[in-house]
């Protein structure tokens, strides 16, 4: 990033509100996050893009309903852990530019919009006695355990979702620019950009109005497979009563289909890593062509897993 683009008019000081610097779980913070208002880690589930939530399981948090207590999964809690050593990494790649705490902001005209940047980029003050200029683009912390969702560095091929959420935050504040800092597998550091759209921005702000729509008009969605959606359904009754309860049939029959053809998957699932563990011997991977399919793990010599590639197209 240089300076003549941070000073590109293009790329304008915020003109969200600042609400404040909030201590994530205080009451302040969950305050600012809950009610009608459609935060940048929610608008994902919103369009029906978030891996954590779904449209089911926010629908019910923005109703007051139950929803499943958060879990600080070894990946939340290293994530967070990590997010002020790959921003120092990013802040070391860029001398004179600061990466400052963002704080939670709400779109200047929509109260409902909010965002909670992990930071805001300032050029630096010539001296100590100078004032930072106006933050004029964001910094995106992020940690990944697999670099199959993320571009080479310098690109803007970011995770769908991650895309959603700095548009909000962009559309919050009023900003056109957001900087990745992702540190992929512990050691891989990159690099990305991505760029206001404002057609994009406007798709996200109609579907959060028609998800809040129905969210004041008890329009709950439709149950779906997402494993969010599972859980919030879990904790919605409270104690157990001993009676039966009368299903339609065809409810049924899709419970009963789906156990069967569990199973049989499991089955298949089984024998195909047979046959594969059969070819690779004593390899290490099985591949067609130059695309990885699988790849063995050892333990004392002897086969410990088989596990599958997630991207497509990982070349050999």
């Amino acid at each position: 990033m240089s300076t003549q683009s941070v000073a590109n008019s293009a790329y304008p000081a915020p003109d969200g509100v600042l609400i404040g610097h909030l201590t994530p779980g205080s009451e302040a913070w969950e305050e600012a996050r809950t009610g009608l208002t459609i935060t940048a880690t929610e608008i994902a589930a919103v369009v029906g893009l978030s891996p954590w939530q779904s449209r089911f399981s926010l629908w019910h948090k923005k109703s007051g309903l139950a929803v499943p207590p958060f879990e600080m999964t070894p990946a939340v809690e290293w994530g967070n852990r990590l997010e002020d050593a790959v921003a120092d990494k990013w802040q070391d790649e860029h001398p004179g530019f600061l990466a400052a705490p963002a704080g939670t902001w709400r779109h200047r005209d929509r109260n409902w919009q909010r965002a909670t940047p992990d930071r805001l980029i300032y050029r630096q003050a010539a001296t100590e006695f100078e004032a930072p200029d106006q933050a004029e683009e964001l910094l995106e912390v992020k940690t990944s355990p697999f670099g199959d969702d993320w571009g080479p560095a310098g690109c803007d091929e970011v995770p769908l979702h991650y895309r959603c959420q700095v548009l909000w935050q962009m559309d919050t504040l009023g900003l056109r620019r957001t900087h990745f800092a992702v540190l992929i597998g512990g050691y891989d550091y990159r690099e990305c950009t991505v760029d206001y759209d404002e057609a994009e921005a406007q798709i996200l702000r109609d579907a959060a109005d028609r998800f809040l729509d129905d969210v004041r008009n008890g329009n709950r969605p439709p149950i779906d497979g997402a494993d969010a959606t599972y859980q919030t359904i879990r904790v919605q009754p409270d104690g157990l009563d001993d009676v039966d309860v009368e299903i339609p049939l065809e409810d049924a029959a899709r419970y009963e289909i789906a156990q069967l053809g569990m199973q049989a998957a499991k089955t298949e699932l089984t024998a195909a890593k047979g046959v594969l563990l059969d070819h690779i011997g004593t390899g290490k991977r099985a591949v067609v062509g130059e695309r990885r399919i699988a790849y063995r793990t050892v333990r004392d010599g002897q086969t410990y897993s088989l596990n599958p590639y997630t991207s497509k197209d990982t070349a050999a």
